[in-house]
Parts: structure tokens; sequence; C-alpha cells
């Protein structure tokens, strides 16, 4: 199957997005990451407009409150028909199946309940800054893991992960569990202010299954060859 590369839109308004997507062929259905800049700054209706417009939505909003809070932010977000939309794992296994249930409680009857993913640890996060500001005394990769061990238990369907934890978080659940892995750099790009990158190919050989790119494409001069450029190596042609 030829995949997508999830292009996160990290723009401050509807305006910015639709000059940005004026870029591509109307007729290009991409898949796309609504993240707290724009949705805070656009609402629910951001999403609405991209969803006409024929795009899959990854909203990315990382829920994390008590679990009733969240069961009912998560029936209210089904409702505008996302493909996928995540909460912190760090929230706990009660709120992520509270989210869960909120999620298929508020999807329209015959329409798919958007996956649901758990954020592991932030792919700006480094150990040392995690040992100090998190007081986790465990390595950065078993933290990972133990969070992403949670999420399947809570019934989530997968995690946001770096690539570089994907094989071991395949390893510690089962393989058909998603690792949705951002800080994806083609060879040669700025890596910002991610601290766990990788390339859309190495991405591929070790098992991720989605792959969120921003400012490779995003900042590009021309984003849609850079985007065919990436899919390109995403899907090893």
């Amino acid at each position: 199957m030829n995949q997508k590369p999830i292009i996160a839109l990290d723009f401050p308004s509807k305006r910015e997005v639709k000059y940005f997507l004026e870029k591509f062929p109307k007729e290009e259905s991409l898949f796309v990451k609504v993240g707290m800049e724009l949705f805070y700054q656009e609402g629910p209706e951001i999403v609405r407009w991209l969803k006409a417009l024929n795009h899959s939505v990854f909203l990315d909003l990382k829920l994390h409150d008590i679990p009733n809070t969240v069961k009912s932010a998560m029936s209210g977000l089904a409702k505008l028909g996302v493909d996928i939309t995540n909460v912190h794992a760090a929230g706990g296994i009660d709120m992520m199946v509270a989210a869960k249930e909120g999620l298929i409680a508020g999807t329209k009857t015959g329409e798919k309940v958007p996956e649901l993913i758990a954020v592991t640890q932030l792919t700006s996060t480094s150990e040392a800054a995690m040992h100090k500001d998190q007081l986790i005394e465990v390595s950065l990769q078993e933290s990972v893991i133990h969070y992403a061990q949670c999420a399947k238990k809570a019934g989530l369907d997968g995690v946001v992960c770096s690539a570089l934890e994907v094989s071991m978080i395949h390893e510690a659940t089962e393989e058909a569990f998603i690792c949705l892995t951002p800080g994806i750099r083609p060879k040669g790009s700025a890596v910002g202010d991610q601290k766990r990158v990788m390339t859309p190919a190495d991405a591929k050989v070790i098992g991720s299954n989605y792959i969120v790119v921003g400012r490779p494409i995003t900042q590009s001069e021309n984003p849609y060859e850079s985007y065919l450029s990436i899919k390109k190596e995403w899907n090893g042609e």
C-alpha cells in the first residue's frame, strides 16, 4: 500500500494553511496533522474544513486530564471525523481507557472509530532532561516501552514515539500496535529542536507505521516536490 507521510500543519492560522495547500494539486488527498497552535486559534472548524477537502486528519492535542474530562472531550472530538487523535500516556491507564470510551461513544453510527494513540516521551526530550525534570530514574527507552505497554493494556491502538524506539515497542507489544513517529528528517535537513530523529527510509526499515514531517515540507521552496520526494523514500521506491 502506498503510504502518505503526515504533514505537520504547524501554522498560526487557516490563512497560512490555505496558502500552503494551494501549492499542491487540488485533487491530491493528503494526510495532515493539526496541532495545538492551529487548533487553539481556529477551533474545530479547521478540522471540518480539511475533511471537506478530502484530507485525512491527525488531531494532535495530547489530552492529559482526569479520566471523566478526557472521556467527554474525546466524545466531542470524535464527532469531527478525525482519523487519528492522541493523549499523554502519563495520564495513566484509567485515563486512556476513558479516552477510548469517549471516542467510541462520540463516533457516528456506521463510521470508523478514530485511531487513538498515546504520547510516550516527546521527541524533544533527552534522557538527561527526563531524569532532571520528570524524576524518572530509568532509561529513556525503558520509560517509552513502559508507557507503550500501558497504552496497549488500556486498549489504545498505538503510540507516538521516536523511530529509534519502534522495534523495541513492537517487540514489547505486538507488530500490529501502531508506532507513529515524528522527528523525521530527510538526509541533509536541519534537525531543529528535535533530539531523536531519523530519515524516512530508515523509519520504513525499522517499522514505523506512520511518519510525521513538518519543516522539510512546510518550509521548502517547493513543498509539493519535497512531499513527493519524502513520500517516495517512505514507500521504499
